[in-house]
């Protein structure tokens, strides 16, 4: 406890989800998130947990995508959120009419959906889903605010700050990591932005893919908190206090949003 405020207990399960079959997906985590209750306040799976990744095509990727309200798998999360009290974000295979989305769902703990839709695709994500079109938003989880990002969006500074702006408190990052980039990157976004991440990979192979696990949490002021193994499946559980997200000033005189010019930076629209 700090300053006499509840901690948050934020639980990342690392799995490896199997390539087009959500029963076997679910079947894989089910023992690991049974670990977690009564235990976390949050809970984040991985990118495309419930169907795995390395798809042939667009057709085979759209024969096991659901909608959110039609999905076994989103429905048993949603009773686990309501049963235990717990909030959620899983990555998620999402159709909506004829497009799918690379998508990020969150459950809070009275069962209400929320979708984030992957903006920035990799590789042949672009032969498979639709871009993004929801922009990057930010939702109330009880008195914090979550925002969340898909693996890939972590290269890209924009998106990280939009969230910022609009008062994320942590922001989960479901992802399916096949380098080591983003742990160079994402500490850095959490400094530049001042606030908790948490980058939940899975493991395992699919095809000519081997993901690098290694899920891992971040605090504000870029320091690791937490790494899970290379390749096992496990739960990686971290105690924060989400309000030292708002503590943006970085010397007396310095505020990490209020010291920008954005009048300065029209150049990065062009």
């Amino acid at each position: 406890m700090r300053n006499g405020r509840k901690k948050l207990s934020v639980a990342q399960i690392q799995f490896a989800p199997e390539l087009g079959n959500e029963e076997t997906s679910m079947d894989n985590f089910r023992e690991l998130i049974f670990s977690t209750r009564h235990r976390a306040d949050l809970i984040i799976l991985p990118e495309l947990a419930n169907a795995g990744y390395n798809f042939r095509n667009r057709s085979h990727a759209l024969e096991h995508a659901k909608t959110v309200d039609d999905s076994e798998f989103i429905d048993w999360l949603r009773r686990w959120a309501l049963m235990h009290e717990t909030n959620i974000v899983t990555g998620f295979l999402e159709k909506e009419g004829d497009k799918i989305f690379n998508s990020s769902v969150f459950i809070n703990k009275r069962g209400k959906k929320e979708v984030y839709r992957k903006v920035h695709l990799f590789m042949n994500e672009k032969k498979i889903f639709d871009k993004g079109d929801k922009g990057f938003p930010v939702f109330q989880m009880e008195e914090y605010k979550l925002g969340m990002l898909i693996c890939f969006d972590y290269l890209f500074p924009e998106a990280w700050r939009i969230m910022a702006l609009k008062g994320a408190d942590v922001v989960a990052h479901p992802s399916n990591l096949v380098t080591d980039n983003a742990f160079k990157v994402v500490p850095a976004q959490a400094i530049i932005n001042g606030y908790y991440i948490f980058t939940t990979n899975r493991i395992g192979t699919e095809g000519e893919l081997t993901f690098t696990g290694k899920s891992f949490a971040i605090d504000p002021q870029g320091n690791q908190l937490a790494m899970a193994s290379a390749s096992l499946p496990e739960v990686v559980t971290t105690k924060i206090d989400p309000l030292a997200s708002r503590v943006k000033m970085i010397t007396p005189e310095n505020h990490l949003l209020r010291d920008r010019f954005p009048d300065e930076y029209g150049e990065i629209l062009l």
